[in-house]
């Protein structure tokens, strides 16, 4: 599914205002029946139209019962462990298990239920890697820590100095998260290996200074993929003109890394779902029949959010250059 860059930036410009409440109760309705794609984008557009988060949805953010989404395997070594709104995955290895992103809030209970849940050991978790220092993608690695005894966390060195000012800019207030301390730091092309599965690292600033992607191998049936996590899609947080060229610049990174002729990207688990058609591509898995591809081995689908999102930088370079 095509996302618009708006939509993505005005998504990520929400995680401010989600965070004002950081405990969220079930709620006798849900704003949504599931976890709908199109709905969701459609009401983060209404959204952007004001700036102003409207009370039920940012209702819904916070809501665990609203959020949850019960584990599901895209492939063979790979589980689904996030929240509605916010990923988080799985991937088991020949010698161990590598988790990526932390959720936050109201929901780090909710990881280490799905965690379990999968049949996953928490002492089997050897590494955390983390996309970048937003809050909902790191703030659930304070109560992670003590749970996972084997596990190195990991970030790029901005990335870590993003989370750390944004935590500490937060105390005092009703939005206030902790974060770790920084522990493993990688750096671009930098690789961890382990078992059978070696994970790269590629930095990809534009969402933020300090974004990193991940790419790494998944399993469907006998055949494996190469996918990527990109580590950011919005314009939210924008310093200058700058940012923005860098951000036109990973895009065009990932671009090259799926048109490759060696070792392609082909898979795209994304850090938010509903920005690429997750839940309902899950359900197309699930009434899978044999012999049918599976729905998230999709190069056109990659390739055309990348076009997206490169246009939609286009244009918001332009309007950076013009101040």
């Amino acid at each position: 599914m095509e996302i618009t860059l708006k939509v993505i930036r005005n998504v990520a410009h929400a995680s401010a205002l989600i965070a004002m409440s950081m405990t969220g109760t079930a709620s006798a309705k849900s704003l949504f029946d599931g976890c709908p794609s199109g709905p969701i984008l459609q009401r983060f557009a209404e959204f952007g139209k004001t700036g102003k988060m409207p009370a039920d949805l940012g209702k819904w953010l916070n809501t665990p019962a609203d959020q949850n989404v019960e584990p599901w395997k895209p492939f063979d070594n790979v589980d689904y462990v996030g929240a509605c709104w916010v990923s988080a995955w799985l991937v088991h290895t020949d010698d161990g298990v590598v988790l990526i992103d932390t959720l936050y809030g109201p929901f780090r209970k909710m990881i280490v239920e799905k965690i379990k849940q999968t049949g996953t050991d928490l002492a089997d978790i050897k590494y955390v890697l983390m996309t970048h220092g937003h809050f909902d993608h790191v703030g659930g690695a304070i109560s992670l820590k003590p749970l996972l005894p084997n596990a190195t966390f990991v970030m790029t060195q901005k990335g870590w100095d993003e989370a750390a000012a944004s935590s500490a800019k937060s105390q005092g207030s009703p939005r206030a998260w902790d974060m770790i301390a920084p522990e493993m730091i990688v750096s671009d092309g930098d690789e961890i290996t382990v078992g059978n599965n070696t994970f790269s690292v590629i930095e990809t600033p534009g969402h933020t200074w300090g974004t990193a992607s991940y790419t790494y191998d998944v399993h469907d049936n006998d055949q494996t993929y190469r996918a990527i996590t990109i580590g950011g899609l919005g314009l939210n947080a924008i310093e200058g003109a700058s940012q923005v060229e860098a951000y036109i610049e990973s895009v065009d990174r990932v671009r090259q890394m799926i048109e490759a002729h060696d070792n392609p990207v082909e898979v795209h688990l994304t850090t938010h779902g509903f920005s690429a058609g997750l839940d309902e591509n899950r359900l197309k898995l699930a009434a899978r029949q044999d012999g049918e591809p599976n729905i998230f081995v999709d190069s056109t689908a990659i390739l055309n959010q990348v076009a997206g999102l490169r246009d939609g930088a286009v244009k918001r370079l332009a309007l950076e250059k013009l101040k």
